[in-house]
């Protein structure tokens, strides 16, 4: 994941914090001049601006001199960018200069981070430049110097406390004050964004059909624990403390988000479900049916943000027979633990994350189960995931060494997605080969393997397509010595009490799990808006890069996420705990700014090319 490309070396005598500097400074001169071709000049034919609203109010990412300029032509007069300055010392690896910088615009404050090389004809150039928007002047968080007083020291024109303020906004939000924004869903990535909209003073509400805030955690299967590390998942504002697992439990997670919900002040909305929303061209507002704890409600939002999760719409197949089966069956998403299924056999359909989780709590509960693998799966120990592809940035290690959450995700967010799969083939290069013997146990034991289309290994496939990997816990190894039992290919059909494959193996069944994964983000937006606005949005996730289940054309963003749609006003959200946090402020920005009535042209407002 931190691994630099070798690129020609010649900087001269110059240190990098010298290059950088150059650089930036005729950077600045070129954006005063106005001119978009003097601008692109400072760039390697081959380079990338990604830009995170602070230029295009979208996230988009323009490569080489003729999108630079296209995007310069339309955003850089009114942008009107400057005092790009490095913020601490710049680096050298294999010639490429890299540092962290920051910048204003005419509306806000940006961070950033850049990478210069030596072009062909000996001067410096920019190959990777991130702009991200961090803060509208005028409009800034109230924190650090600017926090609330809280207490008030003197009279007082309102007598309310604390508490009973809060009683009476939320008593009126949502009846006698709209909210300005909705969000239809209050997993990590609602409530991360909810308590973004709250610093920023957006009203807003979260809703949630749950109980409690937390409980899409605490409703899984009772031995699910998350698979990223505790460096990659603090939420905003709050991080986890030091003595936080570095894996934890989903029921602390759980527990986790109710309290960050209430310490955050989130305006949240439990036990409230969305029954349909339509949008109002002429006044720019939705009409939101909603019922809370039994009350059924209109709201009238201006923004709505589905935030639905990229694991929320259960992918559930359809075969023959299943109305005939005798058993239990049920997706891998209401799966309850294997509390229930001693002395049974258990089929699961998949060979995922959900499903291996699901199989080793079975066979170590001493539950006869079979894995059904359909097609190829990445797998990768957690270990060497966290070793090599993750520990530069985000581990224990990396944070003794001076590196913030904030600077390990623009590190993150500065390399492109067009040549990210190129940082992460010889990571995943170095895992193979250290894993030899694991792989050649999973592959003996007739596990079909892989390391995706480019041997670009997991995180390309999870930003690709979202599925098709597992990060190993424990559970191959059982996969390995034949404790969970291995099956290939197609489901043909199912009788009363078996799971009948394509080429006539039959696996005796008392019960089914779905293990089959999740369906695009827009099939709540048609359950909720209707096929008419799902189609107008087109498919959510993936980035077009004509891989398995990833359809091209190159979109260069994730398609839909956190950035504006082809339906005004409508938004998505969601992601791992990372992807909630991190961009959940551009989401906030771009809430924010409409908010306050700033003009907010899009450049680059996404085409539709996949319906789901």
């Amino acid at each position: 994941m931190t691994q630099t490309i070798d690129r020609p070396a010649g900087t001269g005598e110059k240190t990098p914090s010298e290059r950088v500097d150059a650089w930036l400074e005729r950077f600045n001169t070129a954006l005063a001049s106005g001119e978009p071709a003097a601008v692109a000049a400072l760039f390697v034919e081959d380079s990338y601006w990604r830009d995170l609203v602070a230029f295009t109010w979208n996230l988009k990412t323009v490569e080489g001199h003729e999108q630079i300029t296209a995007m310069l032509a339309e955003r850089q007069q009114e942008t009107a960018a400057g005092g790009f300055a490095r913020t601490e010392d710049a680096t050298d690896a294999d010639g490429v200069a890299e540092a962290f910088i920051e910048f204003e615009t005419a509306v806000g404050r940006g961070d950033g981070h850049l990478r210069i090389r030596e072009d062909d004809d000996g001067i410096d150039r920019a190959w990777t430049l991130l702009t991200t928007l961090q803060e509208l002047k005028g409009h800034e968080e109230r924190n650090g110097f600017s926090r609330p007083m809280g207490a008030v020291h003197g009279s007082d024109p309102d007598p309310r406390s604390w508490a009973e303020k809060r009683e009476d906004e939320e008593a009126e939000l949502g009846r006698a004050v709209q909210p300005y924004v909705l969000v239809i869903g209050g997993g990590q990535g609602g409530i991360a964004l909810g308590a973004r909209l709250r610093q920023l003073g957006v009203p807003s509400i979260v809703i949630d059909k749950s109980d409690r805030p937390g409980d899409q955690w605490r409703g899984r299967y009772k031995t699910l624990c998350l698979h990223d590390p505790v460096w990659y998942d603090h939420l905003p504002y709050l991080p986890f403390p030091a003595n936080w697992p570095v894996f934890a439990p989903k029921d602390k997670i759980g527990d986790w988000l109710e309290f960050y919900t209430k310490v955050m002040e989130v305006p949240y909305w439990s036990k409230t479900e969305c029954t349909s929303a339509s949008y109002d061209e002429a006044t720019g507002k939705w009409t939101v049916e909603v019922v809370r704890e039994g009350e059924k409600m209109t709201l009238h939002p201006t923004q709505l943000v589905l935030a639905t999760g990229m694991s929320g719409k259960a992918n559930v197949p359809t075969f023959p027979g299943q109305d005939v089966f005798a058993g239990d069956q049920h997706h891998s998403s209401r799966h309850p633990g294997p509390d229930g299924y001693v002395g049974k056999k258990v089929v699961v359909i998949g060979a995922n994350n959900s499903a291996h989780d699901i199989c080793k709590a079975l066979v170590e509960n001493g539950i006869d189960t079979t894995m059904v693998q359909r097609s190829s799966t990445h797998v990768v120990k957690s270990a060497s995931l966290m070793k090599i592809a993750l520990g530069g940035l985000y581990s224990e290690e990396a944070v003794a060494s001076g590196m913030t959450t904030k600077k390990a995700d623009m590190t993150f967010a500065s390399l492109p997605y067009k040549i990210m799969h190129q940082f992460q083939i010889p990571l995943y290069d170095q895992i193979r080969e250290q894993d030899k013997d694991y792989y050649d146990r999973l592959e003996k034991a007739g596990f079909d393997l892989d390391f995706g289309d480019d041997d670009s290994g997991l995180f390309m496939k999870y930003l690709r397509r979202g599925s098709g990997y597992y990060i190993d816990v424990g559970a191959c190894e059982l996969v390995a010595d034949g404790t969970i039992k291995l099956a290939h290919g197609g489901v043909d059909h199912l009788t009363e009490n078996s799971v009948v494959l394509s080429d006539g193996t039959e696996l005796p069944a008392d019960v089914v799990v779905y293990a089959t994964g999740y369906g695009s983000m827009n099939g709540w937006a048609a359950d909720l808006m209707g096929q008419e606005v799902a189609d107008r949005v087109g498919k959510v996730w993936g980035l077009g890069s004509d891989t398995t289940k990833d359809p091209g054309p190159w979109e260069g963003e994730q398609r839909n996420m956190w950035k504006p749609t082809q339906q005004p006003g409508l938004w998505f959200h969601g992601g791992n705990l990372h992807q909630s946090r991190h961009y959940s402020l551009y989401l906030a920005l771009q809430l924010k700014a409409r908010f306050e009535g700033l003009d907010t042209p899009v450049y680059g407002l996404q085409e539709v090319h996949h319906l789901s």
